[in-house]
């Protein structure tokens, strides 16, 4: 069952004189998010009218099992994009980093929103205020429903243990502040931020740390690849940056084939015109890793704009007002780096993870899930 809110609007005609419907996950993270993008596109176009379209996904739904050992890619995006193939709504709302690198057939990802601070968090249980993933003591028990995280962290702190945690934020929150089972929980910086938890924050991991999450803190607009109007429409969300930084990230991630269920990392960055990508894989225990990085230049001037067409896409990605020669330099650095790995050994290293994962071998913390926005 849906929810549906309408957004106010100065006139009734809008877009082919419809209400334009904007699909979303129930989460209160979810619905801020897309509150954030409606607001743009209503700044915008002043004259358009909005409806929110909320709805629960087959992740939101499994609570009781890691989402890395379920083996569906579109766990929080299915549903969404069901509604969107049979027109019930005309554009979804999603974090990019829950949207598999390759997408059904007629879909695109029409707009990709200026990033939020894409790296990870610590928040500590209030006993351990003012300390930092360092200074805990030994055998401090951290959650975190990320294989990346954990592979990464044993690695950083091996006198930490790593559990898994489950659910929204909210109720990670909760789990933390109410019990004693964790010392500190690590979600993702941009989720709290949007929450206006940013007080909880206690330590923000750089990436000598903790690389994040392909996509983290991006927020991204999915639409029928051939709905030129609404692609129109949401182009103007499109960040140059970002689009780029994250077209590199999916392009790593889906040479290597990735996903939740294997530790795979990155971290972007464009200075003086330069995209710079750290691209890297990890054992489940954190004990292997491999570690690249590359850089391309992006500075390129704009082409003449064509019409929508799936051919157009960088690993889905639709961004007519990014100059296409950047978009393919930015996808050819993400191959070019996940190449360099694969020829060192990631393969192996990825193998082994992702039959681990599915045998369930205890190893700390093998059991994760969704990165999402949290």
């Amino acid at each position: 069952m849906a929810d549906v809110v309408l957004w106010p609007t100065q006139e009734e005609n809008g877009l082919k004189s419809h209400t334009i419907r904007v699909g979303t996950r129930k989460s209160q993270l979810a619905r801020i998010q897309t509150d954030s993008v409606v607001q743009m596109l209503q700044e915008c176009r002043p004259h358009l009218c909005f409806e929110i379209v909320a709805m629960s996904t087959t992740g939101d739904k499994i609570l009781d099992t890691a989402l890395s050992k379920i083996g569906e890619k579109s766990l929080f995006t299915k549903e969404l994009e069901n509604a969107l193939e049979r027109n019930e709504v005309d554009l979804v709302v999603h974090s990019l980093k829950d949207l598999p690198t390759s997408l059904p057939p007629g879909f695109t990802i029409g707009a990709v929103c200026k990033r939020e601070d894409p790296h990870d968090a610590v928040v500590f249980h209030p006993k351990h205020s003012g300390k930092t993933l360092g200074s805990l003591p030994d055998k401090s028990v951290i959650g975190t429903s990320s294989l990346r995280r954990a592979a990464q962290l044993k690695r950083k702190f091996p006198q930490l243990e790593f559990r898994d945690i489950r659910g929204n934020l909210n109720t990670r929150l909760k789990k933390l502040d109410e019990k004693e089972d964790f010392s500190a929980i690590i979600l993702a910086a941009a989720g709290l931020r949007r929450m206006g938890w940013e007080s909880r924050i206690g330590q923000i991991l750089s990436p000598a740390d903790c690389l994040y999450a392909v996509g983290q803190g991006a927020l991204a607009v999915e639409v029928r690849a051939k709905d030129q109007e609404i692609l129109e429409l949401v182009s103007v969300l499109h960040d140059r940056e970002s689009v780029l930084r994250c077209i590199a990230e999916r392009a790593f991630m889906k040479r290597l084939e990735g996903g939740c269920s294997v530790p795979v990392a990155v971290s972007t960055v464009v200075k003086d015109s330069q995209l710079y990508l750290t691209g890297a894989v990890y054992s489940l225990d954190g004990a292997e890793s491999l570690q690249e990085t590359m850089q391309a230049s992006v500075d390129f001037p704009q082409e003449d704009a064509g019409g929508p067409s799936d051919d157009a896409q960088h690993v889905g990605i639709s961004a007519g007002a990014v100059p296409r020669r950047a978009q393919q330099a930015a996808e050819k650095l993400g191959v070019q780096v996940a190449e360099l790995l694969l020829a060192r050994g990631a393969g192996l290293i990825l193998a082994t993870a992702r039959q681990l994962n599915e045998a369930g071998e205890p190893a700390g913390l093998l059991s994760g899930g969704r990165e999402g926005a949290q």
